[in-house]
């Protein structure tokens, strides 16, 4: 199955629709068999490779993610992080923005700092390296990264960011250009550390949040300077209804793109044409909810809509019954 799909990321489509997915996929049950708390995984590159491995020791399904947060390139800027310590299987969440503004964060940027020496990005590679070491022969490893956009909400105060927006936009723009760079730094350590492809998870870029001409005018430049900038291959994830700037998607340059249920997939593939298509199983009401009979309709569903793989439309819910992501593979 490795093989099969890191073909498929390569642009080789055999007809063969390989089940996986390049966002955060791990359960409370595949923590609990590995002895593992979720707060725990995050600081300590073992407990992180174990955890990362865990789904595919359960289920089978092909792939792993590093890191197990989309919070690790704020926290490398200098935010801080709530890890859940009181027992909450909750992701990582930025505690605080620490930039006033989009003007502050380019005049306090890091621009010259080594990545590998900033936050956990060391950690994180560690553990990436050693998910290769161990189930590396049988599955696809993705490093996930937020989206330039995504990366800017964590940072900044968003209601000045909003004001510069309609004021100095092109400030916003120059702010969002140099995530991008600084992301791209980040991926290109994933990639070295044994990443086989780097999925960007703009999750609050998509167009169904900020609207098509915010995203047309801010987002889509900022993902489409990221992409150049990374090793390939690469997929862009973006959640919410991305029907009215889909034409847009394939400009970015990514390999691969991956929507969540909320986006029309026959729509989707009708413009994106021949452009690799992931999704679109809902992690919620199909995976998490849902039984395996809804499961398996949902999955032939993508299928006859024209999705080149299956992928949950985005992280699962860390209670996410082992026998459904069986039932999804």
């Amino acid at each position: 199955m490795r093989e099969q799909i890191l073909s498929l990321l390569a642009g080789q489509k055999t007809g063969a629709i390989p089940t996986f997915s390049g966002l955060i996929h791990i359960t409370t049950e595949g923590l609990k068999r590995e002895g593992l708390s979720l707060h725990e995984v995050h600081h300590d590159a073992e407990k992180m490779a174990h955890a990362a491995a865990s789904t595919f020791k359960l289920t089978g399904m092909s792939s792993a993610t590093l890191p197990l947060d989309l919070c690790a390139p704020a926290e490398a800027l200098g935010s801080d992080l709530n890890f859940y310590e009181d027992g909450r299987d909750q992701f990582p969440q930025v505690k605080r923005v620490i930039f006033d503004s989009c003007k502050s964060l380019i005049a306090e940027f890091p621009e010259n700092a080594e990545i590998s020496k900033l936050g956990r990005i060391k950690i994180i590679c560690e553990a990436m390296r050693l998910v290769k070491e161990d189930i590396g022969k049988g599955i696809v490893i993705s490093g996930l990264i937020p989206g330039p956009y995504t990366l800017l909400l964590y940072l900044c105060n968003v209601t000045n960011m909003v004001v510069e927006m309609k004021k100095e936009p092109q400030v916003v723009l120059d702010a969002l250009l140099h995530l991008s760079s600084f992301l791209a730094k980040i991926g290109k350590a994933y990639h070295d550390a044994g990443a086989d492809f780097i999925t960007i998870h703009d999750m609050g870029g998509s167009a169904g949040f900020v609207g098509p001409s915010v995203y047309e005018r801010f987002v889509f430049p900022a993902e489409k300077s990221l992409i150049e900038q990374l090793p390939k291959p690469s997929v862009l994830s973006v959640c919410g209804r991305m029907d009215k700037a889909l034409h847009l998607l394939s400009q970015t340059g990514a390999n691969a793109f991956s929507v969540d249920h909320t986006t029309d997939i026959q729509s989707a593939r009708e413009v994106l044409k021949d452009t690799l298509l992931f999704g679109n199983i809902d992690p919620v009401e199909i995976l998490w909810q849902g039984d395996e009979a809804r499961i398996a309709e949902a999955v032939v569903g993508a299928k006859e809509a024209g999705v080149d793989a299956i992928w949950p439309g985005c992280d699962l819910v860390p209670s996410t019954p082992i026998q459904n992501i069986k039932a999804l593979c």
